[in-house]
Formats: C-alpha cells, sequence, structure tokens
C-alpha cells in the first residue's frame, strides 16, 4: 500500500517520520473492522533470563539430595514458614511475604530456541530448534488484544543489551500477528552516561518540525482520498494522531528517563544494566504500558568485565563457567534488583495494578556435570522454578514441589500455559479470543491451560 509513498524533498526526520505514519495505518484498518481491545489499567513486567536459571542454586534447594545434585550452598529461611531460598539471596528472605514462588513448571524443549518459544508463545514449536516464532508471544498477544489503548508511550516495550534487541534473538517474534505488535525495543543499559531511547530521541528533533509533518499528513490524506473513495477512512485519523503523538510524547521522553529518579533508589536498585532495566521497568507501567519485557543477561556493571569463571547470561553449562562461582558474583546483583523492584511497586501501590514475572526457559540439570574439572548444569525443561508478585495474587506461598533430587514435579504439576492464563486473567483478557493466521485460520489465543487457583 505504500510502495509509492511521496517522500520527494523530506529531510530524513520527514521520512523516518512518514515510516511511522505507515505504520499507523495498520492499526486504522483494524480499527475501520471493529478491533478492540481491552483497555483496564494493569499490566505485566516479565523479567526474563535467558539460558535458564537453575532452581536449585536459587528457589527450589535440595540439601538432602545426593552430593552429585546438591551444590555447595545452604537454604536460608525466610520470613514465611516453610518457604526457603538460597543463601546467597537474603533480601529474597527477607520479603518473602511479597512474592510467591512456583516451583513444579515444566515442558518438553531442551534446546534453548525451542524452550524459548515453547514458554512464551504457549504452543509447541514446529522446529525444536531456533528463535523464529511460529505463533505469536504472550507480550504480542497483549499488544494486539491492546491495540486501541493509547498510553502516550509504546503499549509493550523490551530491554535488552546492545546487538541483542532483533525479536528472534529471544523469541520475541509476533508471527502472523504482524510487526505492529513486536516490542519497542531499547537497547542498552539504562544507566549509562549519555543513554538514548534513539526512536525517542528522533522526537525531540522532530518537535520543532510541524511544517513537516503537517506535509506528510497533507500527503497521507491525498493517499487516503485515492484509495478509498467512500470516505471510511476518515473516521481512522485518531490513529494518525496517536503515532505522531507517540513521536512528539513528552510523556513518553520522561517516563525512559532515569534520571528523574532518585540516587538513593536507584543504588537501591544497582548501578548495572539489571537494576536500571527493573526500573525503568517500573516508570513503564507506572506511565500506562500494559506490557515490558526486560531482559536479564549480563549483570556486569559498565567499566567491568565479566569475571573469567562467569558467562555471558545463565546458561551455566561447565563449558561456559564455573557454576558456583558464577552464583556468588551473579546471585548476589539479582537478590538486589528482584527485590528493589518488588519493593518499589509495593512502596507506589502499584502491586495490585502490575503484574510481575521472574522466570527463564527452563532450569538446569539436578545432577552437577563437569568439563575439565568444572563444575556446571545442562538444559532441563523438565523442572524449573519462578518468582511471581504483584498483580493482587495470594503472595508468601510455595505452589507446587519437584521430587527430593529437583528432577521433576512431584506435587501440582503445571505448565507456561498455566501461567499465561493467570496473566490474563489479570490483564482481563479472554483467552478463548481468536486472531486469523497466515491463511485465515482462527487462532486461539491460548489452547489450553488454566489460571493457577492458588494465586487468585
Amino acid at each position: 500500500m505504500f510502495d509509492k509513498l511521496p517522500t520527494a524533498g523530506l529531510s530524513r526526520r520527514g521520512f523516518l517520520a512518514a515510516g511511522a505514519l505507515a505504520l499507523s495505518n495498520v492499526s486504522r484498518l483494524r480499527a475501520a473492522a471493529g478491533v478492540t481491545g481491552d483497555s483496564s489499567d494493569t499490566s505485566v513486567i516479565l523479567l526474563w533470563l535467558p539460558g535458564g536459571p537453575p532452581h536449585m542454586e536459587t528457589y527450589d534447594m535440595k540439601p538432602d539430595a545426593p552430593a552429585e545434585y546438591r551444590g555447595p550452598f545452604k537454604p536460608i529461611r525466610t520470613n514465611v514458614s516453610g518457604l526457603d531460598v538460597c543463601e546467597l539471596l537474603p533480601r529474597h528472605a527477607a520479603m518473602a511475604d511479597r512474592y510467591t514462588l512456583v516451583r513444579s513448571i515444566a515442558h518438553n524443549f531442551a534446546d534453548h530456541g525451542g524452550g524459548h518459544k515453547k514458554f512464551l508463545t504457549g504452543r509447541d514449536p514446529l522446529s525444536p530448534v531456533g528463535f523464529v516464532n511460529d505463533y505469536p508471544a504472550v507480550g504480542s498477544i497483549v499488544a494486539k488484544s491492546r491495540e486501541m489503548r493509547n498510553p502516550g508511550i509504546p503499549n509493550y516495550v523490551s530491554g535488552t543489551d546492545d546487538g541483542r534487541g532483533g525479536v528472534d534473538v529471544f523469541s520475541f517474534g509476533a508471527a502472523y500477528l504482524g510487526p505492529s505488535s513486536q516490542p519497542f525495543n531499547v537497547s542498552g543499559n539504562p544507566d549509562a552516561a549519555g543513554f538514548r531511547v534513539k526512536d525517542l530521541a528522533l522526537t525531540t528533533a522532530l518537535a520543532g518540525q510541524m511544517d513537516e509533518r503537517l506535509l506528510l499528513r497533507g500527503r497521507f490524506d491525498r493517499i487516503r482520498r485515492d484509495l478509498d473513495k467512500s470516505g471510511s477512512l476518515d473516521a481512522m485519523d485518531e490513529h494518525g494522531r496517536r503515532a505522531l503523538q507517540l513521536l512528539t510524547s513528552a510523556r513518553a521522553r520522561d517516563a525512559f528517563d532515569l534520571s528523574r529518579e532518585p540516587n538513593a533508589l536507584r543504588e537501591r536498585y544497582g548501578r548495572h544494566p539489571w537494576g536500571a532495566r527493573a526500573l525503568l521497568a517500573r516508570r513503564l507501567v507506572e506511565a500506562g504500558c500494559s506490557w515490558v519485557t526486560m531482559v536479564l543477561e549480563n549483570p556486569t556493571p559498565p567499566g567491568q568485565g565479566i569475571p573469567s569463571f562467569s558467562t555471558y547470561n545463565w546458561d551455566s553449562h561447565a563449558v561456559n563457567c564455573h557454576i558456583f562461582e558464577d552464583a556468588k558474583y551473579r546471585l548476589p546483583i539479582f537478590d538486589r534488583t528482584i527485590t528493589a523492584l518488588i519493593e518499589d511497586l509495593y512502596l507506589r501501590g502499584l502491586d495490585k495494578k502490575v503484574l510481575l514475572i521472574v522466570t527463564g526457559e527452563f532450569g538446569r540439570t539436578p545432577r552437577i556435570t563437569y568439563d575439565k574439572g568444572r563444575p556446571g548444569r545442562d538444559h532441563w525443561p523438565s523442572a524449573m522454578s519462578l518468582l511471581i508478585s504483584g498483580g493482587g495474587i495470594r503472595t508468601g506461598q510455595v505452589i507446587g514441589s519437584t521430587d527430593s533430587k529437583g528432577e521433576h514435579p512431584k506435587s501440582r504439576p503445571l505448565t507456561p500455559n498455566d501461567l499465561w492464563a493467570t496473566v490474563y486473567r489479570h490483564l482481563g483478557i479472554d483467552t478463548e479470543r481468536s486472531f486469523p493466521d497466515t491463511t485465515g485460520r482462527p487462532m486461539p489465543i491460548l489452547p489450553d491451560g488454566a489460571p493457577i487457583s492458588e494465586l487468585i
């Protein structure tokens, strides 16, 4: 439709703005078709731990397992009777009443690609490897379901390290829902000096270019009149205005600006990529964003290098790292960031509006493996643990258990889809609603799964 968009005489800024307006026409046409979404004031923060965090070094300790399983760390008591965590997570222990641990989720895809696709889409992927989605990621489903919301900022945001922002790096793709349902990505360390969100930096440049925008609007109007003599598209001007509002939105710029937060709070989260992304997530949902996925891979603070015993993300094979030395480095940073976000959500009265999920695509092998004498754990989708907080859920509990060696669910076996059914319930999204795939076949939002009753 826009392959012959008139751009002669426009600056680079104008051309980029034209692209933004062109994308907005996707939602214009959907509105014309009567497609609407939920507009309730709820949101989700997903802290994604790619590589797979070790459940037996974090939330599912097995101190009585054989030595080749249990590792060197001990569980510690929390402020909730019967709920314990790894000794490297003392801040978790102090606020266990504000989250719930789920220890019995499992699936069948042991490759990173297959695990990402299975967990994040709720469907078995066509291939057990690779990261290109056959089905939409959950965040894209939410973006599609709420596409008519206009909070003045992107409705779906992801945050990643530099060079890791592509939707196919972590299976964040929207598949048949199309690019308009993909996340607005923020790459880099939001705590770094000189950090800028590129597409919002453009808004400052565009702010004084009203004449260009008016020229663009006139050209789009001419395209519309030529393509639709009936005038039915006239009712969709609001979508173009929303696109321009995003490009020139002070609200959006403010939401992404961590300098507006007090230094003490930034220190509480941690002056490193993980802390900065978690704090940014809170700012975004507070400003009205429906879904924020922040990827926590490399926690190394600016100016430091990854220690030789550690690895870039949570993929703690023996060939990649010394898992126990890596845990001693990684988990205190993790402990600070996760608990700061939980604490902040509660202090700001967001614990009903915002549902927080902390998970990776699978767990790690309960039996320790070795490479040249160095210990590690391999991929293990048969058992994993996750943390969930906020969203008005019942906290201060453990749901499910694994067997004595941490290999398989023992009680209350669950799937990723049970988690997503709970999430959609929080957001007020009907999981039986369908969207057409590329062949026109209606695809329900979630093929199976039920809300986790202990949480609601």
